[in-house]
């Protein structure tokens, strides 16, 4: 029989519609039951794609007997993290706090009045490694409630006031000193794997933020450290060699053997790292790693709306991995002969290095034995056809506007890079959904799945959906991108500016199902709301000839000048906009027609040219536009480049152009 959770969209929570566990969502019915009855809150918060939340679910909420404790001693509620990173922001501190790690699935008790009292991770059923058993957790959680509530409750009390009471935000003296940024890298350069890239043991997880503050300020020391991980994490298994992108993390220190789950963030965020990495470093092949993963997106992940899909899962037929491992056996069915080469240059081995089963990588091949990477490329589109009559892993099809927003940005950077037609289709559809779909009357919604939309977007919606839209006027020059970010922004002003101190609290005023606002600045897998918003803002103010714009980010940014001193490294992708700011403002009009293939020309010079922060505007003269207005193609196209409140005379050229971008004589 099914229970609450029938009814949602959520792919996360239809996975717990059947199990015997009278599961509610998060809503106020919920929560008003859990005062009616005067019973604790068990909270249990995690996502589709989680492979560990699958365990606890077969263990724990699909057996009988478990679930009529549950049902017995508390109201069970189930979260879809995805929908509402407010509530895994705020109860993951709680879980930290409480035991000093946190992750998921994430189980936390909590009072009737939302304060949390005890939490944790994934719980066994039977006690092992250290961790008690759940049903018997479970049963001394409810004998507390019963018999010790006082001191249950004064310790819920005491959390909530400590978590609250880190949760202010006090602004530093102003902007933090650019020296941080050294301080940064300098911290990059302690924690560098020399020998496999990347800045941290096992697990290795995309190092995105790092790789792109070094191609910013890095010295030529740096920028090896850059390319070294940058190849490293495409060579290993965590790079699908086949269907393009990649797995979330690796669980060693090789980046061989993935976490297969595949998440839409980190692909977007990789693409455009690995753009980055083309134009900084010259490397063909990092274009060429981009290209690929935003197929992947295009192929596998794209749903009919225009928007993209979140997640595909770890796991298919019950093992993780089985969709994605080969044995030689199996490969040698499909490539007959070739089966030999292509193992030996894809570490392909009797013994395997999963499970008696092969990760396909490329650390094995030797440039120097002449590999045919034709025919290679050639070997992989058959595997990747016969792989396609394997039982797919599932996929979380919700649509969330955050990841989209940086999806966006990875298309619109990719069609301009690239000059790939079917990525600027890709963003301007994508482009169209998200302010014609998700955005209505000054509201933008978080969540689309099958053609319902629901919950009120968050902080890093608004910024991520708003930065996107700025991508893709860059990459065509419609004015209608740039005029959608800026609504979008001042939305975002008015909904979740601090005026008093600075910088964006992650919700609106007045929630009533949440403790406290919270202000989110660390960084982590994706840049936090505040990063968003400080690098929409000034990128906006120079667009726009907006001041206003200048000043919020600014106090964005001192208002984590304390946190970023003292630990500059939960701040790199924070750090990449204190950089940009830190620079003198360039900003480059291409004036002529879009079809015109002198404005072509232009573009295909400046798309292997990395000018990060560069403010670029493209087409005829838009008086809507400042960048645009009085620029026109006088004589045929012209470039009209820009820099710290001085502008060079018209630029007649392409050559010319890149001259004068990379610093190498006036035009």
């Amino acid at each position: 029989m099914a229970n609450r959770l029938q009814s949602s969209t959520s792919p996360y929570l239809l996975q717990h519609a059947h199990n015997p566990v009278d599961w509610h969502p998060w809503d106020a019915e919920a929560l008003a039951q859990a005062k009616a009855l005067d019973r604790p809150i068990f909270l249990s918060i995690g996502y589709s794609a989680c492979h560990w939340c699958h365990v606890m679910e077969r263990e724990s909420f699909e057996d009988p007997v478990t679930a009529a404790v549950l049902n017995a001693h508390f109201v069970c509620i189930k979260v879809d993290r995805e929908e509402r990173p407010d509530l895994d922001d705020l109860y993951m501190d709680a879980v930290q706090a409480l035991t000093g790690r946190g992750g998921w699935p994430m189980s936390v008790w909590l009072t009737p009045d939302l304060e949390p009292f005890y939490g944790g991770t994934y719980f066994p059923i039977q006690a092992r490694h250290g961790l008690p058993g759940f049903r018997e957790l479970l049963e001394a959680i409810a004998e507390a409630w019963r018999e010790r509530r006082p001191k249950v409750l004064a310790q819920a009390r005491q959390l909530a006031e400590g978590l609250a009471k880190a949760a202010e935000m006090r602004p530093g003296p102003g902007l933090p000193d650019p020296a941080i940024l050294d301080r940064a890298l300098a911290d990059l350069r302690h924690r560098y794997d020399g020998a496999w890239g990347g800045f941290t043991p096992a697990p290795k997880f995309p190092a995105q933020h790092a790789v792109e503050l070094i191609l910013r300020r890095g010295t030529g020391t740096d920028l090896a450290m850059a390319r070294r991980t940058l190849d490293a994490m495409w060579e290993g298994g965590m790079f699908d060699h086949l269907g393009g992108g990649f797995a979330r993390y690796s669980v060693d220190g090789r980046w061989l053997v993935p976490h297969f789950e595949k998440m839409l963030y980190d692909n977007a965020q990789l693409a455009s790292t690995y753009l980055a990495g083309f134009q900084a470093l010259r490397e063909p092949r990092y274009a060429d790693i981009a290209r690929d993963t935003l197929d992947y997106l295009l192929r596998d992940m794209r749903d009919p709306s225009g928007g993209f899909h979140s997640a595909e899962d770890a796991d298919s037929e019950g093992e993780e991995g089985r969709f994605y491992v080969w044995t030689p056996a199996q490969i040698e069915e499909v490539l007959g002969a070739e089966a030999e080469a292509f193992s030996r240059a894809y570490g392909v081995t009797a013994a395997g290095n999963f499970e008696g089963a092969n990760v396909l990588h490329r650390f094995s091949a030797d440039p120097a034995q002449g590999v045919d990477e034709a025919g290679l490329a050639a070997c992989r589109e058959r595997l990747r056809v016969f792989r396609e009559g394997r039982v797919r892993p599932a996929k979380d099809d919700k649509v969330l506007a955050a990841w989209n927003g940086l999806a966006l940005s990875a298309f619109a950077r990719g069609a301009r890079i690239l000059g790939e037609a079917r990525f600027l289709t890709a963003a301007r559809e994508l482009g169209a959904f998200l302010l014609t779909v998700l955005w209505e009357d000054g509201i933008l919604y978080r969540v689309y799945r099958h053609g319902v939309r629901h919950t009120p977007g968050f902080l890093e919606d608004y910024t991520a959906v708003a930065a996107g839209l700025v991508d893709l006027h860059e990459a065509d020059g419609d004015p209608r991108w740039l005029l959608g970010a800026q609504a979008l922004v001042e939305a975002m002003r008015e909904r979740f500016e601090d005026p008093e101190e600075g910088g964006f609290f992650s919700t609106g005023a007045g929630a009533p199902d949440l403790l406290f606002r919270q202000k989110p600045f660390q960084d982590g897998v994706i840049p936090s709301g505040n990063t968003l918003a400080a690098g929409v803002l000034l990128r906006l103010s120079h667009h726009l000839d907006r001041s206003d714009l200048a000043l919020s980010a600014q106090r964005t940014l001192a208002c984590a000048e304390p946190m970023m001193a003292r630990v500059p490294g939960a701040f790199l992708a924070l750090l990449g906009v204190l950089e940009g700011h830190v620079r003198p403002l360039r900003s480059l009009v291409l004036a002529g027609e879009s079809a015109d293939p002198a404005l072509e020309a232009f573009r295909r010079a400046l798309a292997g040219v990395w000018a990060p922060d560069l403010a670029l505007s493209q087409g005829p003269e838009a008086p809507e536009l400042p960048l645009r207005r009085g620029r026109s193609a006088v004589g045929g196209v012209r470039a009209y480049l820009c820099e710290g409140g001085t502008c060079r005379a018209p630029i007649a050229t392409p050559d010319l152009l890149v001259r004068a971008l990379e610093g190498g004589g006036q035009a």
